[in-house]
C-alpha cells in the first residue's frame, strides 16, 4: 500500500477533511492511498450493476479493462490482501478522490472512510463504524444527522430458514443487495424464473434434477465446443454456473404463497433498533424461523452503539433496507441531512465478509467499513447546519 496523503495527480483535499482522516490515524487506522487506475473486472463483478453502467473504462495495450476506480473499498482491500499483513487484523483510513458518472453532481469527487479486516469481535466492530462515521458529520458541523440501518445477515438468515431451491435463495439475497427495498421484486422474480428464453427450456428442463457436478461439466464441455472463451468477463465455469442456476429457478416456477407472505411481513419491521428486535424475535418465534443468532447478533451491536454513546432511538432501523452492492453481508447504515431530504447519503458503509474471499483469499477474512462524501458533507456544513467554512 501507498503510505501517502492522496496519489499524485489528485485534487488537493479539503482542509478539514484532512484533520478527519488524521483523526482516524490517530485512533489507530493507517494512512494509505492506493492507486487511482484499477483492474475494472474485481468492481465488474463485485459492485452490481447500478456501479457498472457509472464507470470510467479504458484499457492497456494488451486489452486488459481498467478503470478509474469508482470507490476505495475495493482497491484498499485488494492492498491488504497483497501485503504482509493478510489474514491478519488491520485498520486502514483514507482520503481520495473516486471517479462515477453523476446527473446532477461531478464525476470526480473527494470520499474519506475507514476499511477493517480481521476483526473477529462483528458487534463491537460494526458499532464502532458507525460512531466513527457520526464523528464525520459531526466535525463538518451535523451534530444529529438522520441514521438509517439495515442488515443484510437478518434477511440471509430468514432466507436460510425457508424452504427455497438453493439457487432461489441466492437471487433472492443478491436481488434485495440491488434494491433498497424488496418488496417490489417479488413479482418480478416470480414472473422471470417462469419465463425463461424458450430456445433453452428444453435443456433446462433436462438438467434440473441432474448430479450437480456431472450438469456443470456438460454444460462447461458444451460452451467449450461452441467456441466460447468468456463473455462479459465472466470464465467458461461462470456461464455454466449461471447457466445451471436457471435450470434451478426454471425448476421452482413461482414461490409458494405462505413463502411469499413470510418474506413480506419480514420486509415491513421499521423503528428503532430495540422496538425492531422485539418484533422479529415474536415473529421468528411464531413463524417457527430459526433467525436467534442473526438476532443475538443484532442487539448484542445495539448495546455497543449504547456504550458508545450513540441514542439509539434516533435510528431509523428497516428491514427492507439495503445499499446496493453486492458485496454486503451484514449490517449497513446511511447518514443523511434531515433538513436536505434525498439529496444523497453523507456517509455509508457496512459489513462485507464475503468480498475478500471473492477478491482471492483463500479463507474469510471479516470486514466492515464506511466512506464519507467530503462535498456533500462541506455543503452540509455551509448551508444548513451552523459548522465553520
Amino acid at each position: 500500500m501507498t503510505d501517502a496523503a492522496t496519489t499524485p495527480g489528485e485534487t488537493a483535499p479539503d482542509a478539514r477533511a484532512d484533520a478527519l482522516v488524521a483523526s482516524y490515524e490517530r485512533a489507530g487506522y493507517a494512512r494509505v492511498a492506493p492507486a487511482m487506475l484499477q483492474p475494472a473486472e474485481p468492481f465488474l463483478d463485485l459492485s452490481g450493476e447500478d456501479i457498472r453502467k457509472r464507470m470510467f473504462l479504458t484499457a492497456d495495450p494488451q486489452g486488459r479493462e481498467l478503470c478509474l476506480r469508482p470507490d476505495l473499498t475495493i482497491p484498499v482491500s485488494c492492498d491488504y490482501l497483497a501485503s504482509p499483513l493478510a489474514g491478519r487484523a488491520a485498520g486502514y483510513c483514507y482520503l481520495g478522490a473516486v471517479f462515477r458518472h453523476r446527473s446532477q453532481e461531478p464525476s470526480e469527487f473527494l470520499q474519506a472512510g475507514i476499511e477493517s479486516f480481521g476483526r473477529t469481535d462483528v458487534a463491537a466492530a460494526d458499532a464502532e463504524m458507525l460512531a466513527l462515521g457520526l464523528e464525520a458529520t459531526a466535525h463538518f458541523g451535523l451534530a444529529a444527522p438522520e441514521i438509517r440501518l439495515g442488515d443484510v445477515g437478518l434477511f440471509a438468515a430468514l432466507i436460510a430458514a425457508l424452504d427455497l431451491a438453493p439457487a432461489w435463495k441466492r437471487r433472492l439475497i443478491k436481488d434485495f443487495n440491488r434494491k433498497s427495498s424488496l418488496a417490489h421484486d417479488l413479482d418480478r422474480l416470480a414472473i422471470g424464473a417462469s419465463h425463461a428464453r424458450p430456445e433453452y427450456q428444453g435443456v433446462l428442463a433436462a438438467l434440473a434434477g441432474s448430479d450437480p457436478k456431472a450438469a456443470h461439466a456438460l454444460v462447461t464441455d458444451l460452451i467449450s465446443i461452441a467456441g466460447i472463451s468468456a463473455v462479459g468477463g465472466r470464465s467458461v465455469g461462470e456461464i455454466a454456473d449461471r447457466f445451471l442456476e436457471q435450470a434451478a429457478l426454471g425448476a421452482q416456477t413461482s414461490l409458494p404463497r405462505e413463502t411469499r407472505a413470510l418474506i413480506e411481513k419480514f420486509l415491513s419491521f421499521a423503528g428503532d433498533p430495540d422496538e425492531a428486535a422485539a418484533e422479529l424475535r415474536a415473529f421468528a418465534r411464531d413463524a417457527k424461523l430459526a433467525l436467534g443468532p442473526a438476532l443475538d447478533l443484532f442487539e448484542s451491536r445495539t448495546g455497543f452503539l449504547a456504550a458508545r454513546g450513540v441514542d439509539v432511538r434516533r435510528i431509523r432501523f428497516s428491514t427492507a433496507f439495503g445499499r446496493g452492492l453486492d458485496y454486503y453481508t451484514g449490517f449497513v447504515f446511511e447518514l443523511h441531512n434531515p433538513s436536505v431530504g434525498a439529496a444523497g447519503q453523507l456517509v455509508a458503509g457496512g459489513r462485507y465478509d464475503g468480498l475478500l474471499t471473492r477478491l482471492g483469499s483463500r479463507a474469510p477474512i471479516p470486514a466492515v467499513g464506511f466512506a464519507a462524501w467530503i462535498e456533500r458533507l462541506a455543503a452540509c456544513g455551509v448551508k444548513t447546519c451552523g459548522g465553520a467554512t
